[in-house]
């Protein structure tokens, strides 16, 4: 959107608003402030062109500037940092929006329209909401943690699905990779996918699940769901965390515990960022060939690393020799994924060949 219609928007938004504040008498009027001001703005905006329109009422009764974002489908996130600051990732680059909430007030009444679409609320006991619905992953959080702003992430699943093909058609990897790719699942080892923040390891999760023959049952544990079952021999599970504490939390390591008598052919976690990571290798210790799972870390090295710590949360009994010990016996492969310039890509396949008295050995296959 233009500044200047965006100014001119906001300014007639609020001065029509401070009118009907000054005006306002609550004994002698039956009719909602919201209504009023509804029927105002008709009035004013009657002039502008239908979008114009469309977008002052956005910012009344629905989510403002975020609404042409959520319907585009080249935008693979959303962030607002406050009602002036909208930014959007596309095609792997991060922009800042021209458009915004016209005030506070607004912006406000969208994070409280969200929190209803979740069936939640945010206040100082409460201060974050996680939630999915739909395609749309949220994630709110209350303004006294990020100096005075609600903050808001909304992080869009694609309508198609991944896979390998449409990964390799788009330079994500190589023709050895991907081959190698094939055969590691085909074989039924285990492995790991590692990188960083929005590097695109589920998508890649996803893809390499839609590999997997129909005939396999696989469990899926998430805290939040983002992987679509690929078979109907499949479920998945979710964590349960309420702050509220009306009931149970339920952890990763619970899941786990539950997922071994569900009959999987193979496990798939989500991510793998805490104690569960013990109950996890215990459970690939006793079978359940070819599982994977994903985990933040930069390379495959920083992912052993971050690997041993985690089994060192579950067990810390454990000496770190039994824990490299166990990684080198369940653990086969870990593969890395990587963002640069915008273009998500596999950067390489590891293999786990030794444990050694300081370590693992790993070798690049690809």
């Amino acid at each position: 959107m233009n500044i200047k219609v965006q100014a001119k928007l906001c300014e007639i938004f609020k001065s029509q608003k401070e009118l009907l504040e000054k005006n306002w008498d609550l004994e002698n009027d039956a009719e909602s402030k919201d209504l009023q001001l509804k029927k105002i703005l008709l009035q004013k905006t009657s002039e502008l062109d239908e979008n114009l329109k469309q977008r002052v009422f956005a910012e009344i009764e629905k989510l403002g500037p975020l609404e042409n974002l959520i319907s585009d489908e080249d935008v693979t996130e959303i962030l607002v940092n406050g009602p002036d600051c909208v930014l959007f990732e596309k095609k792997g680059q991060l922009i800042q929006s021209d458009d915004f909430f016209f005030d506070t007030s607004t912006y406000n009444q969208c994070i409280e329209r969200i929190s209803q679409l979740c069936h939640s609320y945010m206040n100082k006991e409460k201060p974050f909401i996680e939630t999915q619905i739909g395609t749309l992953r949220f994630t709110l959080i209350y303004s006294d943690l990020s100096r005075g702003q609600h903050l808001l992430s909304i992080r869009k699943q694609p309508k198609d699905i991944w896979t390998l093909e449409k990964l390799k058609s788009n330079n994500w990897c190589t023709d050895q990779q991907f081959q190698l790719i094939q055969k590691i699942l085909r074989d039924q080892k285990n492995f790991l996918f590692v990188g960083g923040t929005s590097s695109g390891k589920t998508s890649a999760l996803q893809a390499l699940m839609n590999e997997i023959s129909n005939t396999e049952r696989i469990v899926i544990i998430e805290d939040t769901q983002e992987l679509r079952l690929c078979n109907p021999l499949s479920v998945s599970l979710l964590t349960r965390t309420d702050v509220l504490n009306k009931n149970n939390d339920v952890t990763m390591t619970d899941l786990l515990k539950r997922a071994l008598r569900l009959r999987p052919d193979r496990l798939v976690v989500g991510e793998i960022r805490g104690a569960e990571a013990t109950n996890l290798l215990m459970a690939l210790a006793t079978g359940h060939d070819g599982s994977f799972g994903s985990m933040h870390a930069k390379s495959a090295s920083e992912a052993l690393l971050r690997l041993e710590m985690l089994i060192q949360m579950g067990a810390p009994q454990w000496s770190l020799q039994s824990i490299r010990r166990l990684i080198g016996l369940t653990i086969k492969y870990i593969f890395v994924v990587e963002k640069k310039n915008g273009h998500r890509r596999l950067e390489g396949i590891y293999q786990i060949t030794s444990v050694e008295e300081n370590g693992m050995t790993l070798m690049k296959l690809d």
